[in-house]
């Protein structure tokens, strides 16, 4: 059993008057209020550092300590050392799950693999699927390119332009060239280039240059990374924000948000903090705790103004709910090892949108980190570790992902402090044939021995939908800004305000969101 994870850690570039200690106080108050410090609000935070604005983020977890632990699989994957998320439950059965969310300052950056895509042109369009339409977005592609450069700046991604035939354009090259493949990736790209096939180099946010840093950074994708090399919304975006001024408050929930009694504009957040409630006023509220935990706080937030819910006039809150059709895909030549460090180089979207031999749009492939045999322990606990080590050693680890599409049916909810979500995927027939295709490509390439894990409800982690941003108030919960349509001083700046769910990482697009929308949250907040 491992020593408890240590709840009291700050890192150590942290300026002191920047953690915000409540002391016996009831109340506090700010100009901004940031609620949650992953993507959407470390980069808000960030956009927001030199506005002049008091910025306070407020956090339910606390900061991840750097330890050796970090990049132990064991620790992870086996004994859950940094699972702190609870439970939800399937609507449908009523059982509970454990979520792939995590509650530590940066959110789910900490555990991601640093893949950064930008989302195509056409993701922001609307697009016929095999099972429905994809929605259009209520601003396009050209109106984020310039905040996509920036995020790329500041994350520090690694990438190369030229290669991938969905590329969309881009004002300014990748900060810094592609990761290179190891000469195992190189040959499987080799061998997908000699299909007909586009393999190309991921935009990824690792700053690695020797094998030694590869594999010090190896179980990065799906870990927490101690060494600093991987860009996150801590060490990338919230503790420069911190450095300039911004405030945090760490191990704070808030439960509520309490309107004024015309229910126009919010007043205040009442937060669980050292085991009492306490009270933040701000001018302007902006949520950014992920599409299941915004929306269930604007649900709880429920009053006269806003019976079913705060913001939620459309009846849209919490609808909506999409994550991807992913699958796990190892390949094995049980003749041949695959040292590979970094694999999480190589990505493929020839199948991605509709064309020639694929008439629906199927999806995107990416290689993962490495996988190793604790973390292929959880989905085949039967098997002996010796086999899993023999298997992981062996094999050629894909990650492949298909767009979910939007329904009203697929929901959040809430019962209590209980979270429901109903969902049923959608769009699985493309998802099939994407397994297929793959398959016979990894078997071309040398890999005889296929196997598949599918991700169900607990695999969440690209969860989006549950307050759509549009035009029309009757069918959506945002204005094109993430700003409330119902209440004037509020706003959205994670996944929740996502139209489609696409079927791409949808970290960099949060982010740039984030720093979009960052000059029109300043200017109404000052008045």
């Amino acid at each position: 059993m491992s020593d408890p994870v240590r709840q009291n850690y700050t890192p150590p570039e942290l300026r002191p008057d920047a953690l915000v200690s409540v002391g016996t106080a009831e109340e506090i108050s700010t100009d901004v209020l940031v609620i949650g410090s992953g993507m959407g609000g470390s980069s808000l935070a960030w956009a927001l550092k030199d506005s002049g604005l008091d910025v306070l983020v407020v956090e339910r977890g606390h900061f991840l300590p750097r330890e050796p632990e970090n990049s132990q699989p064991v620790e992870m994957y086996i004994k859950g050392r940094y699972k702190n998320a609870g439970y939800w439950y399937d609507g449908s059965t009523g059982k509970p799950f454990a979520p792939g969310v995590y509650y530590w300052v940066g959110g789910n950056t900490r555990f991601y693999g640093a893949m950064l895509p930008r989302f195509r042109r056409s993701d922001f369009t609307e697009v016929q699927h095999h099972e429905g339409v994809s929605r259009a977005w209520p601003f396009a592609y050209d109106d984020l390119e310039p905040f996509y450069t920036a995020m790329e700046q500041l994350l520090q991604v690694h990438g190369q332009t030229g290669e991938d035939p969905t590329e969309p354009p881009r004002s300014k090259p990748y900060p810094y060239p592609a990761l290179q493949h190891e000469p195992e990736i190189e040959r499987f790209a080799r061998s997908l280039r000699g299909q007909g096939l586009h393999p190309f180099h991921t935009p990824n946010a690792l700053n690695i240059s020797t094998q030694a840093d590869r594999a010090a950074v190896t179980t990065a994708d799906g870990c927490p990374d101690e060494t600093g090399m991987k860009s996150d919304a801590e060490n990338r975006l919230l503790l420069p924000a911190l450095r300039d001024g911004v405030r945090i408050l760490t191990g704070a929930e808030v439960t509520r948000l309490i309107t004024s009694p015309d229910g126009r504009k919010v007043v205040a957040a009442e937060a669980r903090h050292a085991g009492r409630i306490i009270r933040v006023n701000a001018k302007t509220f902006a949520l950014a705790g992920g599409a299941v935990n915004s929306a269930a706080l604007l649900l709880r937030s429920a009053d006269d103004a806003h019976p079913q819910g705060l913001a939620n006039s459309s009846g849209l809150l919490g609808r909506n709910y999409m994550v991807h059709n992913s699958t796990f895909f190892v390949g094995v030549n049980p003749l041949r090892t695959n040292p590979t460090k970094w694999q999480k180089t190589l990505g493929l979207n020839d199948f991605y949108e509709a064309g020639p031999g694929t008439r629906f749009p199927l999806g995107n492939l990416q290689m993962l980190g490495k996988l190793q045999a604790p973390m292929l322990k959880p989905a085949r606990p039967w098997a002996p570790t010796w086999a899993l080590k023999f298997m992981a050693a062996r094999s050629l680890d894909i990650y492949l992902t298909t767009e979910d599409l939007p329904s009203r049916d697929n929901r959040v909810r809430v019962d209590g402090d209980r979270i429901l979500i109903d969902w049923t995927p959608t769009n699985l027939a493309p998802h099939h044939e994407l397994v297929r295709r793959v398959t016979r490509a990894v078997r071309k390439a040398g890999y005889p021995l296929i196997f598949t894990q599918r991700m169900g409800i607990e695999t969440n982690s690209h969860m989006c939908g549950t307050a759509v941003a549009g035009h029309d108030p009757a069918e959506s919960v945002l204005d094109p800004l993430c700003r409330s349509h119902d209440v004037d001083n509020l706003w959205v700046t994670d996944s929740s305000f996502f139209p489609s769910s696409a079927a791409l990482n949808p970290a960099l697009t949060i982010g740039a969101n984030a720093l979009r929308i960052a000059p029109s949250l300043a200017r109404a907040t000052k008045g």
